[in-house]
């Protein structure tokens, strides 16, 4: 499957508040951020963030390093119109996260129900090297995914679902969970999906 031109065509057929992930505002994103201290002094890059409004938070509380990772490029435009002249304050990576690029070294990894796409172990694998190249040593990883009561599908899609612990051995030694906390995400049309966040930290 061309996973770019899905992604892409999903984006061209729905508005931001029309597709089931959508967030007026990413609370718990956001608390996680803070928890693990990172601030405007910060270096963030949201996975797969398309058009996600933890840009406009980040942005609004004077980040001014900050990246966005989207393999949609259809979503990227969309997000660079919606900040207007705040957008050149963003670095902007259309590519998806298992091919190959490189970001400096970064504090906060954020990534919201990306993850759980990876259902081939080689993807995960190129995931988690770019995660270790990419993250600072101390840095945070914040991770939403489908929890094990969450949807089986997405977007048409198969997904993997994970326990924190599962997702903790995904990730490995070198990260240490430091919390998780369900969530249950009610979509634009009423619906619900368990997600679990966790946050990790980067160690030797």
């Amino acid at each position: 499957m061309d996973t770019r031109h899905h992604w892409d065509a999903v984006y061209q057929a729905k508005s931001d508040a029309d597709v089931s992930w959508f967030e007026a505002i990413p609370d718990v994103s956001i608390r996680m951020l803070e928890r693990a201290g990172i601030g405007p002094h910060s270096c963030v890059v949201d996975i797969g963030g398309g058009e996600s409004r933890l840009v406009d938070a980040l942005v609004g509380r004077g980040f001014t390093c900050v990246a966005v990772l989207d393999i949609a490029g259809a979503a990227l435009t969309r997000a660079r119109q919606r900040l207007g002249t705040t957008a050149s304050d963003v670095t902007w990576v259309e590519t998806d996260v298992t091919a190959d690029w490189t970001l400096k070294p970064m504090d906060a990894w954020h990534d919201r129900a990306v993850f759980h796409f990876l259902t081939a172990a080689d993807q995960r694998t190129r995931y988690l090297t770019h995660l270790r190249n990419t993250l600072k040593m101390g840095g945070s990883a914040v991770l939403a995914i489908f929890a094990l009561d969450g949807p089986e599908k997405c977007s048409g899609l198969p997904v993997a679902r994970y326990s924190p612990d599962t997702l903790s051995e995904q990730l490995g030694s070198g990260f240490e969970l430091v919390e998780s906390t369900p969530h249950l995400h009610h979509t634009p049309w009423g619906a619900t999906q368990s997600f679990q966040y966790s946050r990790f930290v980067r160690v030797q």
